[in-house]
């Protein structure tokens, strides 16, 4: 099993709300966390991904789904590889930058610049789609190829495209592929593909900065699989327990299945990054007591609560080790300039 980035949620719940449906019950039934529904850096299985969007399209009898919560997503949810992209100076650098570290976002998808299907002189496939094995799921691929192309447009503008290709034939009507992406589209072919002229290669990016671009390709660079083939684990693990605190107890075999790892696997990798989940854990619950204490007014047996702790003296426990005294006096100390010191330096460490 992969995993993919959360982000390629965003416009699920919106979605399927505005329709009428639960998102969060779709998401459970697909084994998916909740969690991953409000938040970008989860690292979820693709297949309960794609389990929750053919859920919700069966049970709304909307065919279209994908194509739907493509409309609702922004470059942006792309992080680093969009500043990278966006900073490209053409098309072809850019598409060679996605395809290059697509696996950031999405570690079973690729994206390939190939021959044209039908030889036609002057266009090429842009293919998209799961590593050759995987099946090609209707909405996740629909979803994936329509946030393609709203991509392009959003970078260039209209793009000449040719024809779409799709490996399977929807439940949905044609009309309603060709009236999204503008052009023919094709069903029941080997695999999903945009055509597009040539000439979009060369074409220039207004938004072209090599410094930029160099700051962003080395940051994907070092998410790249180090030498062990192993990415670096702790963002992940500290953006798990960050989403759990509050909902449940913070727990090592729930975030190593959330990360598909064995538990034993998740503490040796900390290990080796001179960490522990404990560590982690509690890092995550200081940050998140500091937040609380100094910027709300909240009941401490209710911050006690959302720090996943079972009760206020042991949000008091953890105060006095923290910074050496009580809950009621972190919040006494704290203030307008105390938060905007919380913010820089508990958000962005």
């Amino acid at each position: 099993m992969s995993v993919i980035r959360s982000a390629g949620l965003r416009g699920f719940r919106a979605t399927v709300t505005e329709l009428g449906g639960d998102p969060e019950d779709c998401a459970a039934r697909a084994g998916l966390p909740v969690a991953a529904l409000d938040a970008d850096d989860l690292m979820v299985s693709d297949e309960a991904v794609a389990k929750a969007l053919e859920i919700a399209a069966r049970d709304l009898d909307c065919p279209d789904l994908g194509l739907r919560i493509a409309t609702r997503q922004d470059f942006g949810m792309l992080g680093a590889l969009a500043l990278a992209i966006q900073s490209s100076a053409t098309v072809a650098e850019a598409l060679e930058c996605t395809s290059r570290y697509l696996f950031v976002h999405a570690r079973s998808l690729s994206l390939s610049l190939e021959p044209d299907p039908y030889g036609t002189p002057g266009i090429a496939a842009l293919r998209y789609g799961p590593l050759p094995g995987l099946p090609a799921p209707v909405q996740g691929t629909d979803l994936g190829l329509g946030f393609l192309h709203r991509a392009i447009l959003f970078l260039v503008g209209p793009y000449g495209l040719r024809g779409v290709e799709l490996p399977y034939r929807p439940a949905a009507p044609a009309s309603v592929y060709e009236d999204f992406f503008g052009a023919p589209v094709r069903f029941g072919r080997p695999a999903a593909v945009l055509r597009i002229p040539t000439s979009l290669g060369p074409r220039p990016l207004a938004r072209g900065d090599e410094h930029l671009r160099h700051l962003a390709l080395t940051f994907l660079a070092e998410r790249a699989p180090a030498a062990g083939g192993q990415p670096d684990v702790v963002p992940r693990v500290r953006a798990a327990v960050r989403q759990s605190l509050g909902t449940a107890p913070p727990d090592i075999r729930t975030v190593a299945r959330l990360l598909t790892v064995h538990q034993r696997t998740l503490q040796r990798r900390l290990s080796d990054q001179g960490t522990t989940f404990a560590a982690i854990v509690d890092d995550e619950r200081r940050r998140a007591a500091r937040r609380y204490l100094v910027g709300t007014d909240l009941p401490l047996s209710q911050v006690a609560g959302l720090l996943g702790l079972s009760e206020q003296s042991a949000l008091t426990r953890c105060c006095r080790r923290w910074w050496g005294t009580t809950p009621s006096a972190v919040r006494r100390g704290g203030g307008a300039r105390a938060v905007e010191v919380s913010n820089r330096t508990e958000y962005l460490a």
